[in-house]
């Protein structure tokens, strides 16, 4: 049996072709089916995200073509598009794609913490669909001790490496307890979207988001329990805010000098954090000059994110030796397995050759042969049929002059005389 790891992913495929091979949680049923049907596979998971497809399998040889071609007929795409986008890897090379997945080190933005929670779900999702046997249990378990150990072990996902978080982290240094801040957000993209989410796992529960259309920014507001205003009511109500983050489309500053000198006068010159994600500039550069305001630009918390990246590179090589070893181990507890295999099959041959020589010898004594004859007979047949093998192997070793299975055998066979 091989490992195999089929799929595409951010570095191999653009977005148009990723959406197109997509698994929905209702398709995985189906798709299990056919993986079983079609290309006899009895263990397979299939993890699907925004940033990659991948197929994992436990078959019995490589099935790159039959995957592709599967794969391509399941989503209704061109199979020669999916081929050129596509990558394969077997066996030990498999497991350490896993492995690195999980661990983070093969996404899109490094160390990224969500994959692991995804792997896990689409390890259950093959669990419930009748996918996961010993050997893919046994490999998914440890993967999952890996990845624990790179995420606790390493640095690979203590720093920020988006602005959105950075400007989250920066809020900490300045505020030790985010929990009893208010904070108001510009704007309601993308960006101003990604930094309300961690301010709320940070703790933060009094949020205000201002935005141009109220409709858009009660969208945003739903979520997060949030007040709404429009951006002229920012004025009067920016003077409650510990932290203000902005992040719109404007041409011209939203947050004037003026403005925010007002408000320090009205929090009488309490600090206040501005951060300014947007290019054009939403908050006036003026504002720095003011005491107790501490602003920062998209320009700043771009260097704190590329000394964060650096730093997650530096822990990624530390990641990758705790890649190495359990991919040694999983490799060594395979090898156990298929030792274990052979002595099985070893004892039940030998177990045959003695149910055939034993009925042989019980049917002459029934017909009257002596038991001194039966016994003679009975052991020197059974003697030539068990060391008919050894005696094959010996010789085909003299024969190579292969001196290491040679003494491997005389080991054996003195073991064997000691144990008599």
């Amino acid at each position: 049996m091989a490992f195999i790891a089929f799929g595409i992913n951010h570095n191999t495929a653009p977005v148009e072709v990723r959406e197109k091979v997509a698994f929905s949680t209702d398709s995985l049923f189906d798709a299990f089916e056919q993986l079983k049907g079609q290309l006899g596979s009895q263990e397979a998971v299939i993890l699907s995200t925004c940033n990659r497809t991948e197929v994992y399998l436990d078959a019995e040889t490589e099935l790159q073509s039959a995957l592709c071609d599967w794969l391509a007929e399941f989503h209704q795409v061109d199979c020669e598009q999916l081929k050129a986008a596509s990558y394969v890897r077997s066996d030990e090379q498999a497991i350490r794609h896993l492995m690195r997945v999980a661990s983070g080190l093969d996404s899109l933005v490094l160390g990224e913490p969500q994959i692991l929670g995804q792997v896990k779900q689409a390890y259950t999702s093959a669990k419930h669909g009748g996918m996961i046997g010993s050997r893919f249990e046994r490999l998914f378990q440890h993967t999952f001790s890996v990845a624990k150990k790179v995420r606790s072990e390493t640095d690979i996902g203590a720093n920020a490496v988006s602005v959105a978080f950075a400007s989250v982290q920066l809020a900490r240094h300045i505020f030790s307890d985010l929990g009893r801040c208010r904070v108001l957000l510009i704007g309601a993209g993308e960006t101003i979207e990604l930094v309300a989410r961690h301010l709320y796992e940070a703790g933060v529960r009094q949020l205000s988001v201002a935005n141009r259309t109220l409709a858009r920014g009660q969208l945003l507001a739903e979520s997060l329990g949030a007040e709404v205003l429009t951006l002229s009511q920012i004025p009067e109500h920016i003077g409650e805010a510990d932290i203000v983050i902005s992040s719109t489309a404007s041409q011209l500053p939203i947050v004037g000098k003026g403005v925010v000198e007002r408000a320090l006068k009205q929090r009488r010159h309490q600090p206040m954090l501005l951060v300014d994600l947007a290019v054009p500039r939403d908050i006036e550069a003026e504002v720095a000059e003011l005491d107790d305001a501490y602003l920062y630009t998209v320009d700043d918390l771009q260097q704190i994110v590329e000394k964060n990246l650096s730093n997650r590179q530096s822990a990624a090589a530390d990641a990758e030796r705790f890649i190495d070893l359990g991919v040694s181990q999983f490799s060594q507890w395979l090898e156990s397995q298929s030792s274990v295999e052979t002595v099985r099959r070893y004892r039940q041959n030998s177990e045959s050759i003695k149910q055939k020589w034993q009925q042989r010898a019980l049917k002459q004594l029934q017909e009257g042969k002596s038991p001194e004859t039966v016994i003679e007979e009975l052991a020197n047949k059974l003697t030539k049929s068990l060391a008919h093998g050894p005696t094959k192997a010996i010789m085909q070793a003299a024969a190579n002059q292969d001196e290491r299975s040679l003494q491997l055998l005389q080991n054996i066979l003195a073991e064997s005389r000691d144990n008599s």
